[in-house]
């Protein structure tokens, strides 16, 4: 019999979640979010050993991945339940798959090429504070006092973090580009969550987390196109096996893990158990890549992580 714990009213939607939480949930959520954190690993290898360009990988990344949000979509549409798009959802996911997605993921991938993993993770934390502050300048939602608080600790832990890293790598000519791009990153992945509260409920989560992906699919291939990058692409199984490792390993399945976590023990206990994501970025940067762990990156994590879990319970966001 698997064991359950109790569950709560949730403060991040208002309402029960479960009657019962099962310990799977928590460890499948957990198990998403150690995949998702071998991202920006991979990344930093295949720009080491295949010498891509930013763009070039992450099509590669889209390209093994589209297979999956096609059969999503296919999936999702022929079901009784199917919600039709208005021209105004169709406007809505469009533009949030393109803006939201496939600037934050152009963003990233560029960064990383100039900033650590460990940071990249970090910077990358900051977007459940966004999606607070986008909730409150946009649409007036109050932020409480413990908002307030988990606002501070989570860029007082960045603060602490980036000038930690700052003194080791000043001399990175484009450190501080690189820095910029992760935070536009956080930035506009926050656009596409406030985005997606708001159309999910009317569409459907499945319906409209594969549509959006095929947008921003569409948009990563067409620049790429434009680009003419396919000239220069490398060649060999290193190339492909990255590709392959960034859209199965570090993509899908987290995805269905993360969502199979979330329905089990629900938004809030998959925003718990996604503070292990910095954590295992970091770990996974100092034995995979031998970047150095040191005294203010520990403290600015655990501040990050702290502020990440008041946001979670008390914020209206929701946390992947």
């Amino acid at each position: 019999m698997v064991n359950k714990f109790n569950a709560t009213e949730s403060p991040l939607v208002g309402r029960v979640v479960n009657t019962t939480v099962p310990v799977a949930g928590f460890i499948i959520a957990f198990a998403g979010s150690i995949l998702f954190s071998t991202k920006a690993i991979i990344v930093k290898k295949a720009f080491e050993q295949t010498h891509t360009d930013a763009l070039t990988l992450l099509t590669l990344r889209m390209v093994f991945s589209l297979p999956f949000f096609i059969g999503a979509a296919i999936l999702v549409t022929n079901k009784k339940a199917n919600v039709r798009f208005s021209r105004k959802h169709w406007a809505s996911i469009i533009g949030l798959g393109l803006f939201g997605y496939y600037l934050s993921s152009l963003f990233d991938f560029i960064g990383l090429q100039y900033v650590s993993a460990a940071l990249e993770r970090l910077i990358l934390f900051l977007y459940p504070s966004f999606v607070v502050l986008i909730n409150h300048g946009v649409f007036r939602q109050k932020i409480s006092g413990i908002q307030k608080i988990a606002l501070g600790l989570t860029y007082l832990g960045i603060g602490i973090a980036y000038f930690g890293e700052l003194k080791i790598d000043s001399t990175h000519p484009h450190f501080l580009f690189g820095s910029a791009l992760i935070f536009l990153c956080a930035v506009t992945y926050s656009i596409y969550l406030v985005g997606s509260g708001r159309i999910i409920p009317l569409v459907g989560a499945s319906k409209f987390t594969a549509y959006t992906m095929l947008a921003a699919t569409a948009g990563i291939f067409l620049h790429f196109v434009i680009a003419g990058n396919y000239h220069d692409m490398p060649s060999g199984g290193a190339f492909w096996g990255y590709g392959f490792l960034l859209a199965i390993v570090a993509t899908v399945i987290p995805g269905f893990l993360m969502s199979y976590g979330m329905k089990q023990i629900g938004s809030n206990n998959v925003a718990i158990v996604s503070g292990i994501g910095p954590v295992s970025t970091i770990i996974q940067a100092h034995f995979v890549l031998g970047e150095p762990i040191f005294f203010a990156q520990v403290i600015g994590t655990i501040l990050v992580i702290a502020g990440v879990l008041l946001t979670g319970w008390k914020g209206r966001g929701t946390l992947p």
